[in-house]
């Protein structure tokens, strides 16, 4: 049974998206939310915490929670989510093209990184990720194939953590990331709907199981118009 406040959150995503808070106008109260949904102060609380963290409104001390600009899609740089969990929170239409599949050449850096002792394979996996009718994500992932075997084009254009976690039953621990803003290459020029964008917004990864094994490494490639890329910070002294 889903969570009270999970199906609070998903009203008040739907209202948000019909404009019945326009952008910078502000919800009702926790006091008013809580009369209306007839539930408890927390659970109200955990809706909105939760509209905050995926960039729908702004909780401002004193004034109340403020309805953000939410023509671009969220990506948490410290969370480790596959693609399709991340448009299914969102609730967008995507659709998913595996471009190539295959084995890395030996001679790459990144098989060397998957595979220091040169004595596994490395799948190489190119997917084009479509959004609400837009190719606008190149994701170029890399799995030792020792660890991870038998990648089909099935698989690939479904989702690959999914088959990781449920078919082979590992655990994904942690990802170390790198973001940087470049140029297009002639790869992303091809494959992707730039409109004359001159940048691409690229985040690196090697993603750990949860026993520290390296598994896998990730170059995914996003169009900079369509995206916020956000984490979480806590100042120490």
């Amino acid at each position: 049974m889903q969570n009270k406040y999970i199906s609070i959150y998903d009203d008040l995503v739907k209202k948000i998206k019909q404009n019945i808070w326009p952008i910078d106008s502000l919800l009702p109260s926790e006091n008013e939310l809580t009369t209306h949904y007839e539930t408890s102060r927390e659970t109200i609380r955990k809706a909105l915490n939760l509209l905050s963290q995926n960039g729908y409104i702004q909780k401002v001390r004193g004034k109340g929670s403020v309805v953000l600009n939410y023509d671009k899609f969220t990506f948490p740089v410290s969370g480790i989510e596959s693609f399709t969990e991340l448009m299914d929170k969102l609730q967008q239409d995507s659709h998913t093209y595996v471009h190539e599949i295959g084995f890395t050449p030996t001679q790459n850096k990144i098989y060397r990184t998957l595979s220091p002792d040169k004595q596994d394979a490395v799948w190489y996996v190119h997917r084009v990720r479509e959004i609400a009718g837009e190719k606008i994500i190149l994701d170029k992932d890399y799995f030792n194939e020792a660890i991870i075997p038998k990648l089909s084009e099935k698989i690939c254009s479904q989702s690959i953590y999914q088959h990781i976690e449920e078919t082979l039953g590992l655990k994904i621990g942690f990802a170390h990331k790198e973001v940087t803003v470049e140029e297009p290459t002639e790869e992303d020029k091809a494959l992707l709907d730039l409109k004359g964008f001159y940048n691409v917004v690229v985040i690196r990864s090697q993603v750990y199981l949860n026993d520290t094994t390296l598994f896998q490494y990730t170059e995914s490639r996003h169009r900079p118009d369509k995206f916020r890329f956000v984490d979480f910070a806590r100042r120490t002294k």
